[in-house]
């Protein structure tokens, strides 16, 4: 991968709700939950098992497999009263600050969505993406 920043635009949040609830299927839907993970200077292994090398990440290479997320996607709607999912992933080098997905559930109520979103949210980190933290 190359030195240069090549992140794609974030996606508007409000008008993918505005998609949202115009679909069929939002008469179903009592709630719609939005996670939207950024980049962040503190190092994955220190936020997660309190390892600090006394580094900072500056940016991030950031790449995923489409149809692991579509499997990911295919998956969350089988969960009990899910019926509207999207998902944006960035791609190529990031920095501190720049959004790396979006994922925006939509159901019936908050314990299936919150439950959706994290089961998503998770499946697409350990098994869908490539992260590489650029440190200094």
């Amino acid at each position: 991968m190359n030195n240069t920043t090549t992140s794609k635009p974030s996606p508007d949040i409000n008008q993918w709700l505005s998609e949202a609830k115009a679909d069929p299927r939002s008469s179903q839907v009592g709630m719609f939950l939005v996670h939207n993970g950024v980049v962040r200077e503190t190092p994955k292994a220190k936020v997660r098992q309190g390892i600090d090398d006394g580094t900072t990440v500056q940016g991030m290479d950031f790449s995923f497999d489409a149809a692991k997320v579509e499997a990911a996607i295919a998956e969350t709607y089988t969960m009990n009263g899910i019926f509207y999912i999207r998902v944006w992933l960035n791609e190529g080098r990031l920095t501190v600050g720049d959004d790396i997905m979006f994922v925006l559930i939509g159901g019936d109520i908050r314990p299936h969505v919150v439950d959706a979103l994290q089961a998503l949210v998770e499946k697409i980190k350990t098994q869908c993406v490539t992260e590489i933290e650029l440190k200094a």
